[in-house]
């Protein structure tokens, strides 16, 4: 299994050099990806969250960088890290731009692409976008097929009920033969969708047991549809907020939480449980003020670093 690290990216006083010091100081201590999400705004009033309550998105979400902008500058200053989203919503993309703008990372990265989306959730984001959030979906489905498209050979061609791409040319193209597409799910019909058209599944679960459930679940539709689960990713999020502490956590521990030494027992049974990576969240979500100093990103990244040397001594992490 892999470890991965969300850089921190949210928050009014999150900077680029914090950006750039986290991705350098990740790839030097081994993590296997650093992962971006993507926020188009931040509603001034209470809305229904992914989790079913109404309540105000949290306040961080106000200031939040551009994935794939913040990726193609760590792109320039990293080498071997993976690049990926999770996630960009894909029903407020059209299909050949975002194709290109994954593309052109991949490009410039050197393949280091792993494009995650999700369906979306906030009606606000949707009418700004003047999108429909009815069907999302199926049109998230479509979304799949037509970016996919528009990496393939020229001419490019798409014709559904929600895109339409007449017979072009569409580069660049990526550097991968096949950038791995995986989609954001915990629903079972999205579950279900995942293991029909992605490469993998970015579930947020906050127990092995979730998780364990969840990856059933995902493998059983693949099998379903004539695909083989070897051959996909299960990402897991750390559920937010996530913490990283120098002492072990009591009861009340959250899943993927605590010292470095209880992480990387959660990471084994996340890994027995099905997952081939778990990335952990960063900055405010993992015991950090919103407003990051210099002092408290070096000792989180230390506690970090003593993440990764718990996990090499349980075995946990792939060579």
């Amino acid at each position: 299994m892999e470890l991965g690290l969300a850089l921190p990216v949210a928050g009014p006083q999150t900077s680029p050099e914090t950006i750039v010091k986290v991705a350098k100081e990740a790839e030097r201590l081994g993590y296997a990806a650093l992962w971006t999400f993507e926020r188009l705004l931040r509603p001034l009033e209470k809305v229904l969250l992914y989790t079913g309550e109404h309540d105000m998105v949290p306040e961080f979400y106000g200031s939040t960088y551009e994935p794939l902008e913040t990726l193609s500058y760590i792109a320039a200053v990293t080498e071997r890290i993976k690049l990926g989203s999770a996630v960009m919503v894909a029903p407020l993309h059209v299909p050949v731009a975002l194709a290109r703008r994954f593309a052109t990372l991949d490009q410039f990265s050197g393949g280091r692409v792993i494009a995650g989306l999700g369906q979306g959730w906030q009606q606000h984001e949707f009418d700004t976008a003047n999108v429909s959030i009815s069907r999302k979906g199926a049109r998230t489905e479509e979304f799949f097929t037509a970016m996919r498209a528009a990496w393939g050979p020229d001419p490019v061609r798409h014709e559904g009920e929600f895109y339409r791409i007449a017979p072009s040319q569409v580069n660049p193209k990526p550097v991968q033969a096949h950038i791995p597409v995986l989609l954001a799910a915990m629903s079972p019909a999205a579950v279900k969708r995942a293991g029909r058209i992605a490469d993998g599944l970015i579930p947020v679960a906050s127990s092995a047991q979730e998780l364990r459930a969840v990856v059933s679940a995902f493998h059983d539709a693949a099998r379903e549809a004539g695909r083989d689960p070897g051959d996909l990713m299960v990402v897991n999020q750390a559920p937010w907020p996530t913490q990283v502490t120098r002492e072990p956590i009591g009861e009340g521990r959250p899943f993927l939480g605590g010292s470095p030494q209880q992480i990387a027992e959660d990471l084994a049974a996340a890994r027995e449980s099905g997952a081939t990576q778990v990335y952990l969240c960063s900055g405010q979500g993992l015991g950090l003020d919103v407003g990051l100093q210099a002092a408290d990103v070096d000792r989180w990244l230390g506690l970090l670093g003593e993440v990764i040397e718990a996990a090499d001594r349980l075995g946990v992490l792939a060579p």
